[in-house]
Order: C-alpha cells, then sequence, then structure tokens
C-alpha cells in the first residue's frame, strides 16, 4: 500500500508526505489516553487535597462540581487544545513521531482540531462491554472497538477517520520532502556570480519558495517585468551581500536560486567564466554587472 501523498501549494511548490497508518496511530492514542486520565486524576487529588485542608462543607460541592466540569473540558478538549497549540501534536503524536495537518498541507486549525477531536466518539464505535460477574447485573465496563475509525482509515485516499474526513485533516508521519521544479538556467553569469553570495546567508522556507516561483515563471516576464519584481527582494540582499547598487536584479534572483537549490556544495571552486576578473562586492570595485541579455 502506498502511504505517500503529494501536496502542491499555490506556489507550485510539492510536497510529499508519510500518511501515519493505523498501527501507528494506536500507540500514540492510548498514549494521549493515559496523559488525559493522568491529568484528571491530578485535578481530583488537587481538588480533594485542598478541600481536606479547608475543610469547608459547602466547599466540597464545589469541589465536586468543578471536578466533574474539569473531567468533561479534558476528555473532550485535551486532544483539541494540545493539537491547536503545539502545531498538530498530541504527547502521544509528539512520541510517536506524527502530527495532524489540513489536506492542503497548511497547520491544522482551531476549529478542525475541536470537529476531528468531538467526532472521535463515532471512530471509536461500536462499543463493546464486558460480562458482569453477578448473573442479576447488567453488563459493564463499555470498551471502545474502533471498527468504524479503522475501516475509515483503510478505505479513504488520505488514512482518514470520520472525524479527520468532516474536519478536512490527515495524520502524517512528521518528516516531509519537499520537490521544487527545476528551473533551466543557461546564463554562464549566474553560477560565478553565486559564488560571491556569503556563505553564511541562510534562506528562509518563504524565500526558498519565491525563488522557486520566480526562476519558473520569469520566462513568461518581459526584461522589464522582472526587474520590477525582482528590484523588492534583490535591494535589501544587494545590501546585506555589499555588492554594488547597480548589480542586475534579474541576476541576482537566478544567482540566488542556483546557490540555494543547484549548486554543489562540495564543489571547492568555481569556474567564473564570463566574470572572470570582476566582482561585484562594493569593496572590490564599482563596476556594474553586465546586465542580462
Amino acid at each position: 500500500m502506498d502511504t505517500t501523498i503529494e501536496v502542491v501549494t499555490p506556489e507550485n511548490i510539492a510536497f510529499e508526505y508519510q500518511l501515519a497508518g493505523p498501527f501507528r496511530r494506536l500507540p500514540a492514542y492510548l498514549v494521549d489516553v493515559f496523559v488525559r486520565y493522568a491529568v484528571i486524576a491530578i485535578v481530583a487529588l488537587t481538588l480533594t487535597f485542598v478541600v481536606g485542608m479547608i475543610n469547608i462543607d459547602i466547599l466540597g460541592s464545589f469541589a465536586f462540581g468543578a471536578g466533574l466540569v474539569g473531567y468533561f473540558l479534558i476528555s473532550w478538549f485535551y486532544g483539541a487544545a494540545m493539537e491547536t497549540y503545539f502545531n498538530g501534536r498530541t504527547v502521544g503524536k509528539w512520541m510517536f513521531g506524527i502530527r495532524v495537518i489540513d489536506v492542503d498541507g497548511c497547520p491544522i486549525t482551531g476549529r478542525r482540531a475541536i470537529i476531528r477531536n468531538l467526532l472521535r466518539i463515532a471512530d471509536l464505535a461500536p462499543m463493546s462491554t464486558l460480562p458482569a460477574a453477578a448473573m442479576d447485573m447488567p453488563p459493564m465496563l463499555f470498551i471502545p472497538t474502533g471498527i468504524i475509525g479503522m475501516i475509515s482509515v483503510v478505505c479513504t485516499r488520505r488514512m482518514q477517520r470520520l472525524g479527520d474526513i468532516a474536519a478536512g485533516t490527515m495524520v502524517i508521519v512528521d518528516e516531509k520532502t519537499w520537490r521544487l521544479p527545476i528551473a533551466n538556467i543557461d546564463d554562464p553569469r549566474v553560477a560565478p556570480l553565486a559564488s560571491f553570495i556569503p556563505g553564511d546567508y541562510q534562506v528562509s522556507r518563504s524565500m526558498a519558495r519565491t525563488l522557486a516561483v520566480y526562476a519558473e515563471r520569469r520566462h513568461y516576464l518581459t526584461p522589464g517585468r522582472r526587474t520590477e519584481i525582482a528590484r523588492h527582494l534583490a535591494i535589501p540582499l544587494i545590501e546585506r551581500f555589499d555588492f554594488v547598487s547597480d548589480v542586475d536584479f534579474d541576476l541576482l534572483m537566478l544567482a540566488l536560486y542556483y546557490r540555494t537549490f543547484l549548486a554543489d556544495p562540495s564543489s571547492e571552486s568555481v569556474d567564473l567564466g564570463p566574470l572572470a576578473g570582476y566582482s561585484p562586492l562594493r569593496r572590490d570595485q564599482n563596476r556594474a554587472l553586465p546586465a542580462t541579455g
């Protein structure tokens, strides 16, 4: 069974996620059940201790009511709160390396987290019971079988239980790879210019997406339009890299794209080719980099 799924963002960047199957999600769920009831037990013991220390009759009724409210909130909203504020992870999911995201690859929102967790009761159906010890007592101890959720996970392409289908979410292994469309960079000046970019400059994820989109779509733009679009990112980079101010904006964007996605990190030297004897650094000279043709 293929457990990978591809999500394409509006920026045309494809992310591949490995879906978390039922046998990876089950132990995470059991850990969360343990954590949930451990928190409930701590709250109950704390309330009992406070009531015992103060010894006020009316406080006992208040503590009992507060305990019931706390039990309800923790039982029903533990998962939703954890997934909302911890990037789709609960304690169990964190331990087993899985998390919840939207089906479009975005982080889960609070509304979606609440929906998927409130519908968990439907995924745990049907309920089973253990027979009572005495014949005259009714069966006790409801045990969720999870058959409905298991069937839903096995039969859906994204391995979604009913709560995931309703909320528009899926559970993935917390490791993702992403593939960028490789643009054809045929300008011989790109690689030499990329060699002048400081080695300690780290491209952020948003910048990487912007570079990928720009390099892929620049062929559909006129030279003037390329310059207009590239200048917004190129001007701050020129200042940061200490380049001469009239470096070609379009060429600088291609050089940064090349350094980020195409350059071989193991390469020790770069053939400067048409840029031999030229340096775009402000401290070296004040000549402009040749404009793109």
